[in-house]
């Protein structure tokens, strides 16, 4: 993807998004709109519009944001986070680079992982219906 400077994408995004996404804010718990979300199909970027999540990998996790037990491997990239005195992996949008959230050890199977990611950060496509 090509550069896109700060000044475009504070055009481009809302004033929280901009700040969840850019400057690696966090939105408050339970207060995302994902978070209840059930429907079938995929979460992506809300900046830049890469498949992120499948729904199928998304369950309810008391954590308070949405959680999904797997990325879309090619979408993601994971960065060492040592802010706010804790040791974190960071979950950043391969694309755009945008910050999402983080990832744990302690999550759902089948891969044990709980990624934790701010709704502001998501946008979703819901699946065709096929029949």
């Amino acid at each position: 993807m090509k550069k896109i400077s700060e000044t475009i994408w504070k055009k481009k995004l809302t004033k929280e998004q901009y700040h969840i996404l850019r400057e690696r804010g966090t939105e408050a718990p339970w207060s995302g709109t994902y978070i209840t979300c059930h429907k079938k199909g995929m979460y992506v970027c809300a900046a830049c519009g890469s498949e992120l999540f499948d729904s199928q990998t998304k369950y309810d996790s008391p954590c308070g944001w949405p959680s999904f037990f797997e990325a879309q491997e090619e979408s993601v990239e994971f960065h060492k986070d040592h802010s706010h005195a804790m040791a974190r992996i960071e979950v950043t949008c391969k694309k755009g680079g945008s910050h999402l959230g983080h990832v744990f050890d302690d999550g759902s199977q089948p891969t044990g992982k709980r990624f934790c990611i701010n709704s502001v950060g998501l946008d979703f496509k819901e699946a065709k219906n096929d029949s």
